[in-house]
């Protein structure tokens, strides 16, 4: 079993977290790996900062919620 696909076997990366990339990097010892490359914002979700970006992004482009949040932004003092 790979290293990827077994996460207790995958060491403790940066910030002693589970790295994607060290898991990616165990996977290719084992089978091939793809990429995808798109158009169109990403986050980094595992940075606070960057969950509350994705968070609001998300919510002003939803179909039912993206207009009423957008107003519920608007009433917002800063």
């Amino acid at each position: 079993m790979s290293i990827a696909k077994c996460p207790s076997k995958t060491p403790l990366g940066a910030g002693g977290e589970l790295q994607l990339t060290d898991g990616i990097k165990g996977l290719l010892q084992y089978e091939k790996v793809y990429g995808y490359n798109f158009d169109g914002l990403r986050f980094d979700a595992g940075d606070k900062l960057g969950m509350l970006k994705a968070t609001v992004e998300f919510g002003l482009n939803h179909n039912e919620l993206g207009a009423p949040f957008r107003e519920f932004l608007k009433t917002l003092s800063f």
